[in-house]
């Protein structure tokens, strides 16, 4: 007796592999760089300017080829409570691209 595994099923368990563990397709118009980004550099935190500010580390951004070092700052809560999410870099077949940091 033939037993029939209807074509869904295979297709679902053939691609599972392929899409556990894959990064989220990055946005539209992100610029790749081909090279991991270097270890961020040790920053010089002063005093905030008041109890409303968060600093927002400094990264590296891809130009022209490079990496040059955007350096951090303090910035002021949007709202009450306002949480920042940091800004970070991710890699994919194509290279590595940044993704935003925002406020949450």
């Amino acid at each position: 007796m033939k037993i029939r595994i209807p074509a869904l099923l295979v297709a679902a368990v053939v691609a599972l592999p392929l899409l556990v563990g894959c990064p989220p397709p990055a946005p539209r118009g992100v610029v790749y760089a081909r090279i991991a980004p270097p270890p961020a550099e040790v920053e010089i935190i002063g005093t905030a300017p008041g109890p409303e500010h968060v600093w927002i580390a400094g990264h590296h951004e891809w130009r022209g080829g490079a990496y040059v070092w955007v350096g951090g700052h303090w910035a002021a809560r949007p709202r009450r409570g306002a949480r920042w999410v940091a800004g970070h870099w991710r890699h994919t077949r194509e290279g590595w691209y940044w993704v935003d940091g925002h406020w949450k």
